[in-house]
């Protein structure tokens, strides 16, 4: 049981990675019209999308990928706490 809530943990931990790589990408432009940078918004745009419709940007400034982590990390936690309820 605690080894399936490790490798979700561990796969939150890498996808938290990768859009964090995928933000700052976005400070220089064209990063993101390599393969790398398509293959990050193949993965990272489906999750950031849920959020940017909910916040709008404020100015210039989208705050969206700090609440798609935080929240990334809520779902974690929450998830541990109910694996440390089932155990």
């Amino acid at each position: 049981m605690w080894a399936l809530f490790n490798l979700l943990a561990n796969a939150a931990q890498i996808y938290s990675i990768l859009l964090v790589i995928y933000v700052l990408m976005s400070w220089v432009p064209s990063t993101r019209e390599t393969s790398i940078g398509r293959l990050l918004a193949k993965i990272c745009e489906p999750y950031l999308d849920i959020f940017r419709k909910i916040i709008p940007p404020i100015g210039m400034i989208d705050i969206s990928p700090i609440v798609a982590l935080i929240a990334l990390n809520l779902i974690v936690r929450g998830l541990f706490t109910v694996f440390q309820w089932i155990a």
